[in-house]
C-alpha cells in the first residue's frame, strides 16, 4: 500500500525584506487582498489532495498561527506545528520535518507562494501521483537571475539547477513547490551549509538529479506564481486576487471552498464556517455555495 503524502509548509524566517510592516506579525500571516497569505499555500497542499500537514513556524509566531488555523479539524485537515529556531535555507525543512513525514513522500510550499490556474489540480496530481523521486515546478520569469534557475538539455531533460545565476541558462524558474519522495530527508542530512550558511534547497534537488530521479514540470502561459516576499510584490498579489475575486465571482485560495468540495467538510460544517465571517463577502461567497 502507498504511503499517502504528506505536506509541509515552510512558513518560518524573519521576514526583514517586509520590515517595518513585519517587525511585530509573521510575514506569512499578512493580508493578500481578503485572506491570510498562508491560506494560499495550504490551499495548494488542499488541491494535490494533502490531508496532514506540517506548519514550519519561528518560535515567537506559532501561537498566532495556531490561533489562526487551530488543529485544521475545520477542513478536514490534521497540523503539526514544528518550531524553527533560526532560519538555515529551504532544505532545512525537511530535517525538522522528518519525524513528522516518517519516510512519506511530500510536498513542500513556501509560505509566502501563490499559484494559480485553470488545470492546477492536475498538475498537482501529476505530480504526486510519482511515487519516486522529486518534481519541481518550472515558471517563465523575466529576470531569472534572481532566482534558481533550470538549465535543459537539449533533449528537454533537466541538466541541473543554478542558484541566481549571472548568465541563466534558461527563462525558467523553480517556484516553491516540491514535490518529493520519502528520501528527502536523509537526503537533507547529507546537505552542507552553502558560504551564506544556508542548506540550500538546490544542493538537496542536486542529489535527486544525479540519481536521474528529477523531473521539472512547465507551468505554462495560463499559470500564475507570485513570490510576495517584497513591499511591491505584496501589493501586486492583493490587486491579482482582488482583480479575479471580483471579476470572476469566484474566491481563490479559499480553505473553505476547497475542504466543502472535497468533500473534507459537508454542508453543515461550511454552514458554520460561514456564520463565522458574518456578513462580509467572504462569508457571503461561502453562503452562496450551499444556496
Amino acid at each position: 500500500m502507498t504511503t499517502a503524502r504528506k505536506g509541509i509548509i515552510l512558513a518560518g524566517g524573519s521576514g526583514t525584506r517586509l520590515y517595518p510592516i513585519t517587525m511585530g506579525v509573521s510575514k506569512q500571516l499578512l493580508p493578500v487582498y481578503d485572506k491570510p497569505m498562508i491560506y494560499y499555500p495550504l490551499s495548494v497542499l488542499m488541491l494535490a489532495g494533502i490531508r496532514e500537514i506540517a506548519i514550519i513556524t519561528t518560535p515567537a509566531d506559532q501561537d498566532q498561527f495556531r490561533r489562526l488555523l487551530q488543529d485544521g479539524a475545520q477542513w478536514g485537515l490534521s497540523f503539526t506545528f514544528i518550531a524553527q529556531p533560526e532560519p538555515e535555507g529551504l532544505a532545512q525543512a525537511y530535517l525538522l520535518a522528518e519525524d513528522f513525514l516518517d519516510g512519506a513522500p511530500s510536498a513542500m510550499v513556501l509560505g509566502d507562494n501563490l499559484f494559480f490556474g485553470h488545470g492546477l489540480p492536475d498538475l498537482l496530481k501529476a505530480a504526486g501521483d510519482r511515487p519516486d523521486g522529486g518534481t519541481v515546478f518550472g515558471y517563465r520569469v523575466a529576470d531569472p537571475e534572481r532566482y534558481g534557475v533550470v538549465d535543459f538539455a537539449p533533449d528537454g531533460s533537466v541538466r541541473q539547477i543554478i542558484e541566481k545565476p549571472s548568465n541563466p541558462p534558461s527563462s525558467y524558474a523553480v517556484t516553491g513547490l516540491y514535490f518529493l519522495d520519502g528520501t528527502a530527508s536523509e537526503r537533507a542530512r547529507s546537505v552542507q551549509k552553502s558560504e551564506r550558511g544556508e542548506l540550500e534547497i538546490v544542493t538537496l534537488l542536486e542529489s535527486y538529479l544525479q540519481d536521474n530521479a528529477l523531473s521539472v514540470q512547465q507551468m505554462g502561459r495560463g499559470y500564475a506564481w507570485l513570490d510576495t516576499g517584497t513591499h511591491s510584490s505584496l501589493l501586486d498579489a492583493g490587486n491579482f486576487v482582488r482583480t479575479l475575486s471580483e471579476r470572476q465571482g469566484q474566491q481563490i485560495g479559499s480553505p473553505d471552498e476547497i475542504a466543502y468540495l472535497q468533500g473534507w467538510i459537508d454542508e453543515a460544517g461550511l454552514r458554520e464556517r460561514a456564520a463565522l465571517f458574518g456578513k462580509n463577502a467572504y462569508g457571503s461567497y461561502l453562503r452562496m455555495m450551499l444556496d
